[in-house]
């Protein structure tokens, strides 16, 4: 019995030590504590000092340049957590038409490009049946890069659905085409508004912009009868989308 109770004490002791190396001095505290702030730090001398300046909340970009640039070195952004550089949207303000698909495929990332390979060849044919190529469109997806398997966690895509609603105010295009049900499910509630030629309201940071959405051009690829469908979606958009 005995033994039993040194060893049931030293397991106490063993518990009560890794708490107080986590930081847990006591039950409940009087203060709130701030567990965010930089850890002190002793410099040469031996002198406790702060390890760092506290991070300031970077302003908001104002313009599509600044937005592009905040996208691009921001060193936040949850694609930083990936292998592989970023693909960064491409195309101008006020765009006939802004596409927006969820993320880039493994061909896209060894091209350096959205929409890249046997997906977009087909992605370019489905402009040129609107009257429209790459160079009259804003493009960009949801992610800017490919996470490990294609995988992507429930609060990154909340956060970049909220990031793109922000990159749509600023781009001001006249019509948006959602491409896959990933973005679709992240933009585009089901009780958007509907007009009679089908186009639905996107909600954004200044607006509302008329929206279209289909299927991605990677399943059409598998799933060839489902093109009819899109077809019929992308009707909407022949004489809207025009220059």
């Amino acid at each position: 019995m005995r033994g039993i109770l040194q060893d049931e004490a030293a397991a106490a002791d063993a518990y009560m030590a890794w708490w107080k190396l986590a930081g847990v001095d006591c039950a409940v505290g009087e203060s709130p504590v701030n567990w965010l702030r930089p850890l002190p730090v002793a410099d040469a001398k031996g002198v406790i000092r702060a390890s760092a300046t506290p991070v300031t909340v970077q302003e908001k970009p104002q313009s599509l340049d600044s937005f592009l640039n905040w996208l691009a070195t921001d060193p936040t952004q949850p694609e930083r957590r990936w292998p592989g550089a970023p693909i960064l949207p491409t195309g101008g303000e006020a765009a006939a038409l802004m596409v927006v698909t969820d993320l880039p495929d493994p061909a896209d990332m060894a091209m350096g490009q959205l929409l890249a390979d046997r997906a977009g060849a087909l992605f370019d044919a489905m402009l040129r049946a609107i009257g429209l190529d790459r160079s009259a469109i804003h493009l960009a997806s949801l992610f800017t890069a490919r996470p490990p398997g294609g995988m992507v966690e429930a609060a990154d895509l909340s956060a970049v659905a909220d990031r793109m609603r922000a990159h749509v105010a600023l781009a001001r295009p006249r019509r948006l085409l959602l491409l896959g049900d990933r973005t679709i499910r992240a933009l585009l509630p089901t009780d958007a508004a509907t007009t009679r030629d089908g186009l639905r309201d996107f909600n954004h940071e200044g607006g509302i912009v008329p929206a279209v959405a289909t299927f991605h051009p990677r399943l059409l690829l598998t799933q060839p009868a489902a093109k009819a469908e899109c077809w019929r979606t992308l009707q909407s958009l022949i004489e809207e989308a025009r220059p």
